[in-house]
């Protein structure tokens, strides 16, 4: 009888365990990965570094999301703001020297290289054209 007790009281904590590690999981899950966003760029490491702002679109060439982030970016930039398009499998010394973890990343950079908005992911396109409004 003594065995059944032991047995019965190991089931139950090993199920109380396994909720509170479940619910402990859960709340992570629902927090979402923390993507690696560059908070100042190299200006030389892009195309024009000399232009006003610098909007960099870091991607991959199997990237369907990429592909579409790139076309919204090229439709929405104006003048004095130069975009490049970083391709993992051209420029992987880029994403690995910027800690780029997710594509598309896409990234607003002042004159100074200072990262002023991000995206990981496809961004809005609402929030992208207005990241992308000339600077009053």
């Amino acid at each position: 009888m003594t065995q059944i007790v032991v047995a019965v009281v190991i089931v139950v904590v090993g199920i109380a365990v396994a909720a509170v590690i479940r619910r402990r999981d859960a709340g992570r899950l629902a927090q979402g990965k923390r993507w690696t966003v560059p908070a100042q760029l190299e200006r030389q490491d892009f195309a024009d570094p000399a232009a006003e702002r610098l909007v960099v679109v870091f991607s991959s060439d199997t990237c369907d999301a990429c592909a579409r982030t790139w076309q919204r970016v090229e439709a929405l930039v104006g003048p004095g703001t130069a975009i490049d398009r970083v391709s993992y499998q051209e420029r992987a010394d880029l994403h690995d020297r910027y800690g780029i973890d997710a594509v598309p990343t896409l990234l607003v950079a002042d004159r100074e290289g200072v990262v002023e908005r991000s995206f990981v992911g496809p961004p809005d396109p609402d929030e992208l054209a207005q990241a992308l409004a000339p600077s009053a």
